[in-house]
């Protein structure tokens, strides 16, 4: 991820078809590719909350990725709020 200094954090919601159609799975797989950390979580009103953290690039580029999102997913709004990293390793789904 290289020095804490160059680490940004980015807490998304992702809005529209994204629950039950490999969203957060896929997530994992674009950021883990990307040396990424984070996590994807279902949220009970049917949106996916991502936490990511790494090099600027290589966040928004997983960010980018989640306006689309995986082939089956119907992605129709996302929300970005940056947040302060906190030197998360690994991506986790639940």
């Amino acid at each position: 991820m290289g020095s804490t200094d160059s680490a940004v954090r980015r807490r998304l919601v992702v809005h529209g078809r994204v629950q039950g159609v490999f969203f957060r799975a896929s997530c994992r797989d674009e950021a883990s590719a990307s040396g990424v950390a984070g996590s994807a979580d279902n949220l009970d009103d049917g949106a996916v909350e991502v936490v990511l953290e790494g090099e600027q690039g290589a966040v928004e580029a997983v960010v980018a990725w989640a306006r689309t999102g995986p082939a089956h997913a119907e992605v129709t709004d996302v929300d970005v709020y940056e947040e302060q990293p906190q030197g998360l390793s690994g991506f986790t789904v639940s």
